[in-house]
This record gives structure tokens, sequence and C-alpha cells, in this order.
């Protein structure tokens, strides 16, 4: 089977379930495991490079409002590769090809490769995609024993956290944005609760959406962790700065205890595949450190 995937939190699975040889293509974005960076680039962005946050925000709503895609295909790398299988997501607009050009692409290519669409909104839907995957793939007892995995390690965390008292646990503020501010949705409030802590800003199992500076504010987290979406470690602590300058900033509980942290969000948080369980694992450490142990592959977030 030849697959070719458009956004990278499908490369990762289907690399867990062993199917790495059998990629032929993937996004532009795709970086992760090792190997798949030199395959073949089927998609290319609109967005310019070294735009700042608050520019790359402003041509996304710009381009979104006309209804205009934020990828495109490559149709003629697609039509050298001739995939039978090709894995993307219809979840969110500025992560990956319109799901309608996806479709359109795949009735022009030779063979009518399948089309399979991901659209987790929450952990156990991430899982669900890894489960169907693998029954697509013909790796269905192999993903079966990728489960088993990623499934000990939420019940590890899991039994863990429920024997902490609900008053040791710290509200926590998450932002996947910050110029504008951007509470992280979808399966992350969920992480924040099975690791211990109390998500005060959230919307379990629906997209993010932006705040303003006050309601970060009046929630006043007593933890607040950053995973910018798609930005490495380095490309976060640029703006990390701009918090700062909230009105407030300087009262909130979390900067009063020192409790900031901010971890590599192109890797965690924002891929709905495998690593989302190593997200789970770096937060549940950095809320309660004595509790839980972090994996020994697996960098903690950085305070700032």
């Amino acid at each position: 089977m030849r697959i070719v995937t458009l956004l990278p939190s499908a490369t990762e699975i289907v690399c867990a379930l062993g199917l790495q040889e059998n990629l032929v293509g993937v996004s532009h974005e795709c970086d992760y495991p090792s190997g798949v960076q030199s395959l073949p680039k089927v998609t290319r962005t609109i967005i310019p490079e070294n735009l700042n946050s608050r520019q790359i925000d402003d041509r996304v709503r710009e381009h979104l409002s006309v209804e205009a895609a934020l990828y495109s295909l490559d149709m003629e790398v697609l039509e050298r590769l001739e995939p039978d299988l090709i894995v993307t997501q219809a979840l969110c607009e500025v992560c990956a090809v319109a799901a309608d050009e996806v479709n359109q692409a795949a009735c022009k290519l030779p063979g009518n490769p399948a089309v399979v669409n991901l659209e987790p909104m929450s952990l156990q839907d991430v899982l669900d995609t890894i489960e169907s995957l693998a029954t697509l793939t013909n790796r269905k007892e192999f993903g079966i024993d990728v489960l088993r995995g990623l499934n000990a390690r939420v019940a590890c965390v899991v039994e863990t956290t429920g024997r902490i008292p609900a008053q040791q646990k710290p509200r926590v503020g998450f932002l996947e944005w910050i110029d504008p501010l951007f509470n992280a949705g979808h399966w992350t409030p969920e992480l924040i609760a099975m690791a211990g802590g109390i998500d005060c800003l959230g919307n379990p199992n629906q997209p993010s959406v932006t705040i303003t500076p006050a309601k970060l504010i009046a929630a006043n987290p007593s933890v607040l962790f950053v995973a910018l979406c798609g930005f490495a470690m380095e490309r976060t602590r640029q703006d990390l700065e701009l918090l700062k300058n909230i009105e407030g900033w300087n009262d909130l509980d979390c900067v009063k205890n020192g409790r900031l942290y901010f971890t590599d969000g192109n890797a965690y948080f924002s891929r709905p595949g495998p690593r989302l369980i190593d997200s789970l694992e770096i937060l549940a450490h950095c809320l309660h450190p004595a509790l839980h142990s972090l994996p020994e592959n697996l960098k903690s977030a950085e305070n700032f």
C-alpha cells in the first residue's frame, strides 16, 4: 500500500503502526519520526515565512474569511506518487488542505485512491483514529499492541492523579497562541484533568478560541502552561515576553508563585497522534512533579 499523509499527526500514526516504509509522500510540515523529512512534499502553504504571530493570525483570518485555503496540494507530485491511500483531516481549516480539495484531487488521480479523514475532538477520538487506520491498512493486531501501550500509560497517569485531593489540584490556564491569546480546546482540557489540574479557561471537545486578556486575568490561573501551535521552543520564547504586557499580569497567582511553563507546541499537544500521551506525561509532571515522574525519553517543560 502506497500512503500519502497530509498532516503531521497522520504521519506519526502511520509510522507508529509500523508503516513508515509505505509512506511515499507527506505534508511540508511533517518532521517526525526521523526519516519522513526526506520524503516528497505534496502540500505547500500560502503563509509567508518570518511573519510574527499577530501577522500570521491576521493572514489566517483574512484567507478564511473568503474561504481561501491556507494549504494547497502539489498535484504534479501527487500524481507521480500514485498513492493507494491519502490520510487527511477535516478538523481544522488552519492545519491542512481543505477536505473538498483532497476529495476532488483523489478523483483525478490514477487508481482512484481511498481518502480517510481524521476528525478527533477528544483523546478517545484520537485513539479511535489509530484503531481505524490500523484496520484500514491491515495492521489491526499491530494497532492493538500500540493502543495497549498508549492506554497503559494513560491509566498510570490517571491512577496517580486519582490520589490527589481536590483542594491540591491547581487551576490551569493553557494557551496555544499568544498574539492574540488562544486557549486550547479539543482534547487539552481532558489532558489537564487527567494530569491533576482544573482547567479554568477551557472548552472541552470544542475548537480552540480567542480569549481576551481580561478573561485570562479574571480566570487567575495558579499554573499557566504555554504550547504554541506549530512553534518549537526557540520560536515560542520570542512570544512569551508579550504576556508581560498584559494589564494585571503581575497580579496573577501563576506569576506570583512562579508556575509558568512552556514546551514545544510543534511536537506536543497540537498533534492528535501518539505523542498526545507524551503531552499528558509532560503536563502531569509539571503539575505534580513529586507524584508524576517523567519518562527518560521526554524533556520536561521549561519555566519562564
